[in-house]
């Protein structure tokens, strides 16, 4: 460690204006308030509603509904300082949060910027930048191609020097987005063009990178802190190889392969990349660790030049506020510790709640129904009646458990991920705690294709069978009217239910106020059903089982159910009970090609009259800051097109109609 005199004059900082949005800036509020600095949220229209609007001392309009037009404004943002008196602003994760001419412009305002100094964000917030500046300084990485020729063609004849597997990046920004891997040159131009467009889109550089690709990696990242007097330290590493679509959602610390002594070099290498920038505050340096070779080698990605998403895992296990450091060293301050103060105790463990399906599809709704767990930190900005849009990050907020060992803390998370009602559009929520049990992820070996390879058999955990499926179908039924609100009846009635693509079907007698006789099939059972408030408490079988179900976006066709008991399902049920018989999704898909979620259209491989072969490519659909791509389910020609680049389209709308090829 060095330490020099700071030239830098201590800052006052009194009231702060929050450049971000949900869970980070409430997670912001909460620190600034314990230190006794008020703050000042800003707000698009659709988080009018939001709880940092509400839980702010002041909040400021920035109008506009995407983010190009509210978070990403750097005028309004300024221009809110302003008006509120702030000097200070925080710039949370993502949005303008690594963006020097952001940082450049709050300091040219005379206001404090809460993050490193733009020539640093400058120096590594390229990952072309970054691994320029870390040869230069022994950080080891891969073999790959930087430079400023961004043509086509200079990418293939780099490709055919390097070898395969390559990964394609782009330079800027993070979060997954703009990254392919390519394992056949065929897929290099498709890949290029394809990232090149999501990194425009996201980051507004469409600029790319190359490297040699690991298949088998662990991703790696050690926390930095560095304060304006020199000095900068480490605070230990996270584990965050579980990952869908290049994004993480499961992290850990510290990593199951990680001793003392790699701590110690990853931890050197992090302090030395960050020190030849000129780094300030807090900084994430993200590495491959290539567990194939003997010796453990590791190699740089990139470095975050923010605050993580991931940072409660780095408080929890040391017992650090880093949002204070953060603060503390903006204002001047030197850190706290020095490196041998550090002290890492137990075992954290955080997973990030989205709102998606267990195919990692983004989804949109309102919550109907939220209850958070006991002994978890949780940090989210959710509530009954809460909007989830296609506008922003999918990430609804995270969960974080704390203990003396990681099965401990497996335990303690996976009990909390079980208690968390969120009812009322679909979550990851059971695809989590079914990852936290599968035997490969607690046995400390899950490498970055972990769910690539094992998705499938962690969906299998979600398939509610036999009991779970007729205690969803009575959740669904005595959700809708209380059996203690009407005179039971003695009649049977035929009870139909979709499931997916699959009909339950079933018959329903009432035999007095909390019991019926469910005939399915070739089997006759008898229920107990009692209401304790939105709960059902449903005994089958001489099994109890507790149950919640809500209607989703103020229809009572469509339920989302939670169940709880021998084991924990959620379900999407449509109440098809008065409905004609459908002759099926896979029907409908034979005919056309619908939108599975809200999103922007945002290109079309296909025009009338055209012949497709099933798995082709047809349109791309942009949702949730990310592309995704809609292929031809079957052999057809196209028929129709229903919408056009540049349009909103929402879940079920035709987009493509097909007739049978020739």
């Amino acid at each position: 460690m060095t330490s020099t005199l700071s030239t830098t004059l201590p800052h006052n900082v009194t009231r702060l204006l929050i450049a971000n949005r949900g869970e980070i800036a409430r997670r912001v509020i909460r620190t600034a308030r314990h230190m006794g600095i008020q703050t000042v949220a800003v707000y698009s229209d659709a988080d009018r509603e939001a709880l940092h609007v509400q839980e702010a001392d002041t909040a400021v309009a920035l109008g506009g509904t995407l983010s190009a037009d509210s978070y990403l404004r750097i005028d309004k943002l300024l221009a809110a300082a302003k008006a509120t008196g702030a000097d200070a602003v925080h710039p949370g994760y993502g949005f303008l949060s690594e963006n020097a001419e952001f940082a450049q412009a709050v300091i040219d305002a005379g206001l404090t910027w809460v993050g490193p100094p733009p020539a640093a964000i400058r120096a590594l917030g390229s990952k072309s930048a970054a691994k320029a500046l870390a040869l230069k300084h022994g950080v080891p990485c891969l073999p790959g191609y930087f430079g400023a020729d961004q043509s086509d063609a200079t990418f293939t004849a780099k490709a055919e020097q390097l070898g395969l597997p390559l990964m394609v990046k782009a330079v800027a920004g993070g979060g997954g987005r703009g990254m392919r891997l390519v394992t056949d040159m065929a897929q290099l131009l498709p890949a290029l063009n394809s990232a090149r467009s999501e990194a425009l889109a996201g980051f507004g550089n469409d600029d790319l990178l190359m490297e040699r690709a690991l298949l088998r990696p662990r991703h790696i990242e050690v926390q930095i802190m560095a304060d304006t007097h020199g000095h900068c330290i480490h605070l230990g590493e996270r584990d965050c190889s579980v990952q869908r679509r290049h994004q993480k959602i499961i992290e850990e610390s510290p990593s199951p392969a990680v001793d003392a002594a790699l701590r110690e070099q990853l931890g050197q290498a992090a302090i030395a990349l960050a020190q030849s920038a000129g780094y300030v505050g807090a900084g994430t340096v993200e590495f491959l660790l290539d567990e194939a070779q003997a010796n453990k080698p590791f190699y740089l990605m990139e470095m975050n030049t923010r605050l993580q998403v991931e940072h409660p895992v780095t408080e929890m296990l040391t017992g650090l506020d880093l949002v204070e450091w953060q603060l503390r060293i903006a204002r001047g301050e030197p850190l706290p510790l020095v490196q041998a103060d550090v002290q890492l105790q137990g075992h954290a463990i955080e997973v990030r709640l989205c709102a998606e399906d267990e195919h990692f599809t983004p989804q949109t709704g309102t919550v109907q129904a939220f209850a958070v767990p006991e002994g978890l930190r949780f940090d989210h900005a959710l509530h009954a009646g809460a909007v989830v849009t296609p506008h922003y990050d999918s990430m609804l907020g995270k969960l974080i458990a704390h203990a003396p060992t990681r099965s401990e803390a497996i335990d303690k998370l996976c009990a909390g991920l079980n208690q968390t009602t969120l009812l009322g559009l679909p979550t990851n929520r059971a695809f989590l705690a079914a990852c936290l049990q599968h035997p490969v992820f607690r046995a400390g070996e899950a490498l970055i294709p972990f769910l690539a390879e094992q998705a499938d058999t962690v969906r299998e955990r979600l398939q509610a069978h036999g009991d779970a499926r007729t205690v969803a179908v009575l959740a669904v039924l005595y959700a809708q009217q209380s059996p203690a609100a009407a005179m039971p009846s003695p009649f049977t009635r035929p009870v139909r239910m979709g499931l997916g693509d699959e009909l339950l079907s079933l018959r329903l007698q009432e035999l007095g106020l909390e019991q019926v006789r469910i005939e399915t099939g070739d089997a006759t059972l008898e229920a107990r059903i009692h209401r304790s408030g939105d709960l059902l408490h449903i005994t089958l079988n001489g099994r109890l089982w507790q149950a919640r179900a809500v209607a989703c976006n103020g229809t009572v066709q469509r339920w989302h159910v939670q169940l709880q008991g021998p084991e924990c399902f959620e379900l999407r049920l449509t109440d098809q009970s008065h409905s004609a018989p459908s002759t099926g999704a896979s029907a409908q898909a034979a005919q056309s090609l619908r939108a599975p979620f809200n999103g922007k259209l945002i290109a079309l491989h296909v025009q009338e009259g055209q012949s497709v072969k099933q798995g082709d490519a047809v349109l791309v659909i942009e949702s949730m800051k990310l592309e995704h791509i809609l292929c031809a389910p079957r052999d057809a020609v196209v028929h129709s097109l229903s919408a056009s680049v540049g349009q909103q389209v929402g879940p079920g709308q035709v987009l493509v109609q097909w007739k049978d090829a020739a």
